[in-house]
């Protein structure tokens, strides 16, 4: 069971989203088949046609969107004049909500990877009458414990990078909050300032994701970099705007009544502090599949067929058009 084959869409636009923000939406696939919507990771990574290819195109109506500040959205995160303070969790919770009323859906299946499982998760915690199913991978709850491990614990894996990365914040804050650290220097005035903690950050994130160092094409792209760095830290460095810590975790009750499929790969960084296992355990009818011998990608080998199986076995499930 692999991808299905590509494929192009067959509407899209920019939603007035307000605070000055267009967000750019399309979709593919079945006009009149059952609504899906794919959330990507970073935050702040965009989304890529290769989504598409997890959905049978003669059953779903795939919903794609970029989410505030990065992909095709505007303004940009990479701009320095674009306000980061409209840019939230309870912001783009908002922006999923105008969306789904602005397609004239009912309910659809939640998509999400990585900090899209975040914002997926909390979707469905917030409006569970309007998710019918729950496909998630690259699993991530946004807690405290998860940012520390990211930016502190796996140094004991990767001691060079982290040395590196721990050595571009100033001497002072190098035995802080790293992320807070970062953050600061990405809202510098200063471009030169900016731009070494973006090349900084994207290094290390290029570290732990075992790839060679600079390896990873979409951080050779300056905007995207720019962009990327600023909202992952700006996340990070506030509870990802949750309202406090182990948020998702505490609420996983409000799952219950809402089918779901995790796929993770067993060598995921997030299973060092059992994150996959903690959300299914405390959500009702959930299914946990583990991936032998893969990380944190949603394109691997293994992990791919197992988000094909869930899609296809979700196509006849709730959900519709409004």
């Amino acid at each position: 069971m692999g991808l299905y084959p590509e494929i192009e869409p067959y509407d899209h636009g920019m939603l007035e989203v307000g605070d000055g923000n267009r967000v750019y939406w399309e979709v593919c696939g079945n006009p009149l088949g059952k609504p899906a919507v794919v959330l990507h990771g970073g935050p702040g990574s965009g989304c890529t046609p290769f989504f598409r290819r997890y959905f049978d195109p003669d059953a779903y109506r795939v919903v794609l969107l970029d989410q505030r500040g990065c992909g095709r959205s505007t303004p940009h995160a990479s701009d320095p004049r674009t306000d980061m303070s409209v840019n939230t969790t309870k912001h783009l919770l908002a922006d999923l909500e105008l969306l789904r009323r602005h397609l004239r859906i009912e309910r659809w299946l939640v998509w999400g990877a990585s900090w899209g499982s975040v914002l997926g998760l909390r979707y469905a915690q917030t409006h569970p009458d309007r998710v019918s199913e729950l496909v998630l991978t690259g699993l991530a709850t946004g807690s405290r414990a998860e940012v520390e491990l990211l930016t502190r614990g796996l140094g004991r894996l990767f001691p060079e990078a982290w040395e590196a990365f721990r050595g571009g914040v100033p001497e002072e804050e190098r035995d802080g909050d790293l992320a807070a650290a970062y953050n600061r220097l990405l809202e510098s005035p200063d471009a030169e300032v900016r731009a070494a903690a973006a090349r900084a950050w994207t290094d290390w994130e290029t570290a732990f994701a075992l790839a060679a160092p600079r390896s990873v094409p979409r951080y050779e792209d300056e905007t995207f970099r720019a962009g990327f760095a600023r909202t992952v830290t700006h996340y990070f460095a506030h509870d990802h705007w949750l309202g406090g810590d182990e948020v998702v975790l505490r609420d996983a009750g409000a799952l219950a009544g809402i089918p779901g499929t995790l796929v993770q790969g067993s060598l995921d960084f997030g299973n060092l502090i059992g994150i996959p296992w903690r959300l299914q355990g405390a959500w009702p009818g959930s299914e946990l599949v583990l991936v032998e011998d893969v990380g944190h990608n949603a394109g691997a080998r293994g992990i791919a067929e197992e988000l094909v199986r869930a899609t296809d076995g979700y196509r006849s499930g709730r959900g519709g058009q409004a």
